[in-house]
């Protein structure tokens, strides 16, 4: 057990000293941002000719192949070094048979970045989502989302993003057992070299709207919370990142992170494990209509909230501030 500081009182002790310049408060900072922390998130849709603005997410786009590969190459020259793909198909159908298709969007994606940016570490979002035409997460049987039936097709569509040569697999579907079934199925298919990055602690939350417009993903009727969880629990949170580092998960994600920073850090507190902490999509765009009304300094806020998902205890962070955010880091001072 730590012994207990007890500091002089004042005017021996006086905390402001430390923060009279630039250079006093940078040698004693305890946290640090880099570039190399940002994994940046990218939407491919297929059939596209070129990339398409989100309206929710001034700044973001829908992506063609080809313009995606365009973007991993700035985000590399940044010094931005890993991006995570979502696809949306051209067709829907019941089972997500596009999630799993060996020349669908993601997997078309996936191979042309390797070829054309072999440098950038590409994580896939394994999830049914953008792909069913119900727009749940899973394969349904009588309106409700069958969990063991559903993890044969993300297993499916898991192995189909190893073979097209994604550095690391990221299952977002919160299904029960997916971490277990999915590393057998990458190990079985001779893949036991892939990552598996799993969204562990992914609450149901309200901060998804924008995302859900960019990858066309709203369910079409009811919601997730069956399967996603209540934003009032993080007990639940430490038990699920337990079950998937037993099932062979190799960092895990907490998700949103602004509303979640404490579980961030009871989560790093409590596993030695890789921590990875998504900036989620409603996060961005409060930023960014906040500074464009002119309320708040959007650059400064965006750093804050970045830092202090690292100072919670993140080590990687998903987020669309991820190219900006590096070209402040070049060249600025906090």
């Amino acid at each position: 057990m730590a012994k207990k500081i007890v500091l002089p009182d004042f005017p021996m002790s006086r905390l402001r000293r430390l923060r009279s310049n630039q250079i006093l408060r940078e040698m004693i900072s305890e946290t640090g941002l880099n570039v190399t922390d940002f994994i940046y998130p990218l939407f491919v849709s297929e059939g596209m000719k070129s990339k398409k603005e989100i309206n929710s997410m001034p700044g973001i786009f829908q992506h063609s192949v080809e313009s995606a590969v365009k973007e991993c190459e700035s985000a590399l020259n940044l010094g931005v070094k890993a991006v995570i793909l979502f696809g949306i198909p051209a067709h829907k159908d019941e089972k997500g048979s596009e999630a799993f298709n060996k020349n669908g969007i993601i997997q078309k994606t996936v191979r042309e970045i390797k070829k054309n940016v072999p440098e950038i570490i590409v994580i896939t979002d394994v999830c049914l989502c953008e792909y069913t035409s119900h727009g749940h997460c899973g394969i349904l049987k009588e309106g409700i989302v069958d969990n063991d039936i559903t993890l044969e097709y993300l297993v499916k569509e898991a192995v189909s993003h190893a073979e097209a040569g994604a550095d690391i697999i990221a299952p977002s579907d919160m299904m029960d057992g997916r971490i277990k079934a999915i590393r057998i199925g990458l190990d079985k298919a001779n893949f036991s070299g892939i990552p598996v990055m799993a969204y562990s602690a992914k609450y149901s939350s309200s901060f998804y709207g924008p995302f859900r417009e960019a990858a066309e993903s709203a369910p079409q009727f009811g919601d997730r919370k069956t399967y996603q969880m209540d934003y009032r629990n993080s007990d639940e949170a430490l038990r699920e990142v337990y079950l998937d580092i037993k099932e062979g998960a190799d960092i895990i994600m907490v998700k949103p992170a602004l509303s979640y920073l404490d579980i961030i850090c009871k989560v790093k507190q409590s596993f030695n494990i890789p921590v990875a902490a998504y900036n989620v999509s409603g996060e961005y765009s409060m930023i960014k209509s906040a500074a464009a009304a002119g309320w708040i300094d959007g650059e400064k806020a965006m750093m804050e909230i970045l830092y202090s998902i690292k100072r919670a205890g993140a080590d990687m962070i998903i987020t669309y501030f991820a190219l900006e955010a590096a070209k402040v880091l070049k060249n600025s001072t906090v």
